[in-house]
């Protein structure tokens, strides 16, 4: 998406009368980065898979419940993007416009903010469980915490832009001068400093810290609470409807039933650890590297 994005940016700088190219470059660049949002989601909760009894949530919710935000994020911006990028659109559709959009950007920051929020929660939880120190944990864990703050500053300079781009007219007179305009709107700088770049390093890092290099293929593979065993266990099950687990991932409404059960992670009893080969493989590689 930011490949095309930027592509018609490049074909849009010599073409100035293309106005559908200049939307759809827009609205590329503009909806990308929720998309690597998602990307972070789905590793915490495979990370919260591979350490469930450190988990403050169902794993498997962490991706549909801000997964689900980041759509309606994402719907807000699509919209918000077309409407104030056409020359020919009412005033009143493009006031609606950048209202969309700067609420999509307060409300991606806000989810931003909760989101690392529960990953301090897991890994405070990991430091007292002695496991913070695991590469599968670790690593991964600071890579995610990097990459969410590069998009943070990212969202926090769209946000800045946009209130300077909202308070410029839309029709320009002659008394009108680009000079007055925010040098955050004028510059191109900061576009490919707070923009390009950051993103660009948020899809390297990922690229060069490849999560599969530490995390295992399968979910239902966790570490045991000696820090040191890989199980297989029977993954992590939620007697909840799956509505119920989405609308209220932490419990805090609808409660679990009681049960005499124990966690799955606390039955393995010293069992033989279950550790597939080209697991103990890779983790050969990483050690060698």
């Amino acid at each position: 998406m930011f490949t095309a994005g930027f592509a018609c940016r490049v074909y849009g700088s010599y073409h100035y009368d293309n106005i559908d190219v200049y939307v759809a470059s827009q609205i590329l660049i503009l909806c990308a980065p929720p998309l690597l949002e998602l990307a972070n989601y789905h590793i915490l909760g495979r990370i919260m898979y591979y350490i469930p009894y450190c988990a403050p949530l169902h794993p498997g919710r962490v991706l549909t419940t801000f997964g689900a935000l980041s759509f309606f994020v994402e719907i807000l911006n699509g919209v918000g993007v077309a409407w104030i990028s056409r020359p020919d659109a009412k005033q009143s559709i493009i006031d609606i416009g950048h209202i969309l959009m700067k609420a999509s950007l307060f409300l991606q920051c806000i989810v931003i903010g909760l989101f690392c929020v529960i990953g301090a929660i897991f890994w405070r939880r990991c430091a007292r469980a002695g496991v913070s120190k695991v590469k599968a944990v670790q690593i991964p864990m600071i890579t995610l915490y990097t990459s969410m703050a590069l998009i943070f500053i990212r969202c926090v300079y769209r946000l800045v832009e946009h209130f300077s781009i909202s308070s410029a007219p839309t029709k320009r007179d002659e008394d009108f001068d680009p000079m007055d305009l925010s040098p955050i709107v004028r510059w191109e700088w900061y576009f490919y400093t707070f923009e390009a770049a950051l993103m660009l390093s948020a899809i390297v890092l990922w690229n060069g810290a490849h999560p599969r290099l530490y995390l295992p293929e399968k979910y239902n593979v966790y570490l045991a609470q000696d820090g040191k065993t890989e199980l297989l266990g029977p993954g992590w099950k939620e007697d909840r409807p799956w509505l119920v687990t989405f609308c209220d991932p932490f419990g805090w409404f609808w409660k679990p039933k009681k049960t005499e059960q124990r966690p799955f992670w606390e039955e393995n009893d010293g069992s033989e650890p279950l550790v597939h080969k080209e697991r103990q493989h890779l983790q050969q590689h990483n050690e060698m590297v």
